[in-house]
This record gives C-alpha cells, sequence and structure tokens, in this order.
C-alpha cells in the first residue's frame, strides 16, 4: 500500500460520484482548492491548503496541479489507510499524537526511523511547541515520506539502502517532493 501510487484501472461508483460533486466545473479534473473544499482531516475541519497541495502533487502524474478520477481513488484510498493509521494511535481522541506513537505509526507502515529522527520530524512539524502533531501535520509528513521513499527507490537500482545523488538531481528531488 505504501509503495506505490499508481491507482488501479477499476473506479469505485461511489468514487466516482464524490469526484463528480467535487469536480464543479466538470472538467474531469480538480485542484488543490476543490479538493481541500470537501475533503474532512476526520477531526471536524478540513486540510490545509499545503496538505492539500502536496496531496494533488503526489499523485498529478500530468503535472499540472490537478488529478483526475483514477487519480483522485489512489489519493482516497491512501489517505483512509492514513487516517486510519492516525486513529489507532490517537487514543484519547485529541486530533494529535505524541513522539512515541508517530514512531509505532510510521512503523507500522514500514518506516524504521530513529528516534532522533521522530524527534526532528516532530519539531519540524509542531509550530507551537506542544510534541505533538496534528492529523493534518501527519498526513503531510505522510505525503513527503512517501514522495520522497518513491525518489530514492528510483535512484536505488540494486536495493542497497544507499544511493550517490549528483547535486542538481538532489535539488530536484526536493524541489519535486514540496509543494
Amino acid at each position: 500500500m505504501y509503495g506505490s501510487t499508481v491507482a488501479g484501472s477499476e473506479i469505485n461508483p461511489d468514487i466516482q460520484r464524490w469526484f463528480s460533486t467535487v469536480d464543479k466545473d466538470g472538467s474531469g479534473r480538480i485542484t488543490a482548492t476543490e479538493l481541500q473544499a470537501v475533503l474532512a482531516n476526520g477531526q471536524g475541519g478540513h486540510f490545509s491548503d499545503t496538505a492539500c497541495k502536496l496531496m494533488i502533487g503526489m499523485f498529478d502524474k500530468e503535472k499540472n496541479g490537478t488529478i483526475n478520477v483514477s487519480e483522485f481513488q489512489a489519493l482516497f484510498n491512501y489517505v483512509n489507510a492514513w487516517l486510519g493509521v492516525f486513529r489507532g494511535f490517537d487514543h484519547d481522541n485529541s486530533g494529535s499524537i505524541q513522539e512515541n506513537e508517530l514512531s509505532a505509526a510510521l512503523t507500522q507502515m514500514g518506516y524504521r526511523l530513529s528516534a532522533e529522527f521522530i524527534q526532528f520530524l516532530i519539531k519540524k512539524s509542531d509550530l507551537q511547541g506542544h510534541r505533538s502533531i496534528t492529523i493534518d501535520q501527519f498526513i503531510v509528513l505522510c505525503v513527503q515520506i512517501q514522495r520522497f521513499t518513491e525518489a530514492f527507490r528510483l535512484r536505488d537500482a540494486d536495493q542497497s539502502g544507499t544511493i550517490t545523488i549528483g547535486f542538481e538531481d538532489f535539488l530536484g528531488v526536493a524541489l519535486n517532493c514540496s509543494i
């Protein structure tokens, strides 16, 4: 689930109906703004502009800032999986998880990251200094980690877990994995 953002060929009829509702202009594509208007974060609010742009960017194969219904279905499946993981560790239903919970959540998703790196992720995500991250921040982290993982795997031909990367390639990866 966490290894590829390639969408399946069959579209769920419920996804098709939801997509058609979101696609206000009937273009067959939706933008981050349209996505943000309808995508609930499970805590009574909507995802941030940053989260929606990153999600669109993760699935936008044409790189035009929009996604089609197939890409939307893949995004929907990923977001639901991530929300499920988050909720599994948000035991008090506060809408946030602590360092140890983030570490366990990412481990469940197949990422083995050091305690120091988890602290770094919390510090970069939690601008309020609560030492926890919200569901929105969790989704942003998941998108970024997934995009960097895909870029890394493309360059790790022998699957050794190590790559050599030129400076411009590095800059390209960093810029492609951000908004």
